[in-house]
């Protein structure tokens, strides 16, 4: 049965603590935490609230930047990102979202050399740890402040380097789903997918991302989910909503939208 989460960035004004509190009233069992949203509500007690809470994650966002364009040394970023594992272990996250960090200046071969490295420096303890590490492509145009990734064949091809179980890919239907060329091979890349990052959009997505509700735009997400679902794809369908009409709503109803419009995008798959 295909699976629901609630991404934190789709109640981008609450806390961590209301974030938990209204997705139980709501009736969700999952959600995908925010780890600015975790560390201003505190680690340990964020993760004690989880347990005991009984959600489940379905993801833990998102570690990276591995080229410098947030900021930090390559190096910081990699303990950075060894911290998040070890946090998306304590809260048993089904996967930790990586972002490579823009290309920030360098060539695109020095670029993929620092994820490539970092990755090498990473998959050890993910490992130990048993956490997935999913890389997110986005479409050049969503893509300056994240990721140089913005081809999924070449993403493809540089997780191909470590041939691990544990490295995955991040599918967005709002970056991907008006590409026919990439809808039409969902089946092929259903194995390959660590999380599904669901949201419907009016059209192609700028740098603003201005995604819609559920059902409420262009994107055929009741054929894409059905298309990874019947191709094995077991994993979460994480709704992750942002931009102007998103901005405005009001997250309780949004909620509820998004869990009735996934029971209704879903019912020809159960």
């Amino acid at each position: 049965m295909p699976r629901l989460s609630i991404n934190e960035l789709t109640t981008y004004r609450w806390s961590f603590e209301e974030d938990v509190e209204h997705y139980l009233d709501a009736g969700i069992q999952s959600l995908s935490v925010w780890r600015h949203k975790l560390s201003d509500f505190g680690e340990e007690k964020g993760i004690e609230l989880l347990l005991d809470s009984g959600l489940s994650v379905s993801s833990l966002q998102w570690a990276g930047g591995f080229t410098g364009s947030d900021g930090l040394t390559h190096q910081d970023s990699i303990e950075d990102a060894r911290t998040a594992i070890r946090l998306a272990a304590a809260m048993r996250a089904g996967c930790l979202v990586v972002h490579s960090g823009s290309r920030a200046g360098h060539t695109n071969n020095h670029a993929r050399r620092l994820l490539t490295g970092a990755l090498k420096c990473l998959l050890p303890i993910a490992c130990e740890f048993g956490v997935s590490l999913a890389v997110e492509p986005m479409p050049s145009r969503c893509a300056s402040e994240w990721t140089f990734l913005t081809d999924i064949d070449d993403t493809l091809e540089l997780l191909d380097q470590f041939d691990s179980t544990q490295l995955k890919l991040v599918f967005d239907t709002a970056h991907f789903g008006h590409n026919a060329a990439v809808c039409e091979r969902l089946s092929e890349l259903a194995p390959r997918i660590g999380i599904v990052h669901l949201a419907d959009a009016k059209e192609p997505l700028s740098h603003e991302q201005n995604r819609c509700r559920l059902g409420e735009g262009s994107i055929p997400l009741e054929q894409m989910i059905s298309t990874l679902v019947r191709a094995g794809y077991i994993g979460y369908f994480d709704v992750k909503l942002m931009g102007e009409e998103i901005e405005a709503a009001d997250y309780a109803e949004l909620i509820t939208h998004s869990r009735n419009a996934f029971e209704q995008l879903t019912s020809a798959t159960v």
